[in-house]
């Protein structure tokens, strides 16, 4: 298996889905060892380093990308497995930042209220007993959390020459900020464009569902990941598969229009895996599906529809490659 290794520049570094360059050109089948930048691109250092005056918006949340994957064709099925997600820091930053955040005033939902106080959190990372730290600043609370590493952001370029900000999630993935985008998930994307042109960053050691106030522990990472490319019709929104579960994640606003939009594709998907009309996969999904929420924060909401693949005949979902990505992945 070829192995390629990337580690950006600063000026490497990508704020948009679609409109960049890419970087390097990948064969399916490849193996990629890459470096992402958190979504603070490293600047939030300290519990007195506040968003505000330390973050330089738009060049927010960068992106390692985009790579051009020789083949792929628009229509096509981008396939990336992720084999490894490791914190590349020592520590991992989280922040409530003004006018940003699930339980504040938006410039979307705008009241008369002030913004919530800034403030920033630091995480220092413990290796050895794989936690991060949370230090309460109004007490004397101290937790260890178990790391659970994941991409915030893995998207493709999307279609019509569009150019979309990295702080977005739709159709072509982007910012979802699901938790189950981690360590031995497969993630399905539609290709766009010539080349698919795909990206990742936003590393997270860990996030509840939801992101409730818009930050997770935000941290550099190393990733490994393989790229496959299937010649088969790409699916509506980002798919996933691990080894309990098949996903959708839908991304819209209102919040039930991204459960919406997860959900007519999961029912389109056991229509296609186990030949079921249409309103057979709809009772069933109704009685079967799980539905976290991955964020209420960005731009577009994002909801996963989950079903755990134990309730289901056994079926190869996309000829199996999930299975046969997770057999490479042991080789490296």
């Amino acid at each position: 298996m070829d192995i390629v290794e990337f580690t950006p520049s600063n000026e490497q570094l990508t704020w948009t889905f679609g409109g960049a360059a890419p970087l390097r050109r990948v064969k399916p089948g490849t193996a990629m060892r890459l470096w992402t930048e958190d979504a603070f691109c490293g600047r939030l250092r300290s519990t007195t380093d506040l968003a505000s005056a330390s973050l330089n918006m738009p060049f927010v949340n960068p992106q390692t990308g985009p790579f051009y994957v020789e083949g792929a064709e628009p229509g096509d099925t981008l396939v990336l497995h992720f084999v490894e997600l490791t914190p590349a820091r020592s520590w991992g930053a989280s922040a409530t930042i003004p006018f940003f955040g699930g339980l504040t005033s938006t410039d979307r939902t705008a009241t008369l209220q002030d913004p919530l106080p800034e403030r920033t959190w630091i995480y220092e990372v413990d290796t050895e007993r794989q936690t991060v730290g949370f230090q309460a600043q109004g007490s004397d609370l101290e937790l260890a959390l178990p790391i659970e590493t994941m991409l915030g952001t893995v998207g493709v370029a999307p279609a019509a020459g569009e150019v979309r900000s990295s702080l977005v999630p739709d159709v072509f993935g982007g910012n979802m900020d699901t938790p189950e985008m981690r360590a031995g998930a497969t993630c399905f994307l539609r290709v766009n464009v010539e080349g698919a042109l795909f990206s990742v960053g936003d590393g997270h050691y860990r996030q509840g569902e939801g992101e409730s106030c818009g930050t997770a522990v935000e941290g550099s990472m190393n990733v490994v990941l393989i790229v496959e490319l299937l010649k088969t019709p790409g699916p509506a929104w980002p798919r996933i598969e691990n080894d309990t579960h098949l996903a959708v994640v839908g991304s819209s606003r209102p919040l039930e229009d991204a459960w919406r939009a997860g959900q007519v594709d999961m029912v389109g998907w056991l229509g296609e895996l186990y030949g079921l009309d249409k309103l057979d996969a709809y009772q069933l999904l109704s009685q079967i599906s799980e539905v976290p929420l991955a964020n209420v924060v960005d731009a577009n909401y994002s909801v996963v529809t989950k079903v755990a693949k134990g309730l289901l005949p056994k079926v190869d979902a996309y000829s199996n490659i999930h299975a046969h990505l997770r057999e490479l992945a042991a080789t490296l």
